[in-house]
């Protein structure tokens, strides 16, 4: 089970308990931190706690983020992920 997947589960109105999984060793990959998604997006800071955040824009159009405690944190690949969703091609 990655952190993907355990976000994907988080959004599907799952509750998970990694220590209960099949798998022992849950893989975690590095969280990017607010600052670092902006510096990535190039964008401000308060752009991507408004697109994280933001109850007036649909579900899917939200940066996926995982709350830990009071901190905001992004999966990178959650992330790719989004811009795939918005880049357009036409």
């Amino acid at each position: 089970m990655s952190l993907g997947d355990i976000y994907r589960d988080a959004e599907a109105g799952q509750r998970i308990d990694p220590a209960s999984s099949d798998n022992p060793q849950l893989e975690l990959n590095e969280l990017l931190t607010v600052d670092e998604v902006a510096a990535l997006l190039k964008v401000s800071r308060s752009w991507v706690y408004e697109h994280s955040r933001s109850k007036q824009m649909a579900r899917s159009d939200r940066l996926p983020h995982i709350k830990i405690g009071k901190y905001v944190r992004f999966d990178p690949r959650a992330v790719r992920a989004f811009l795939q969703r918005k880049c357009r091609t036409t």
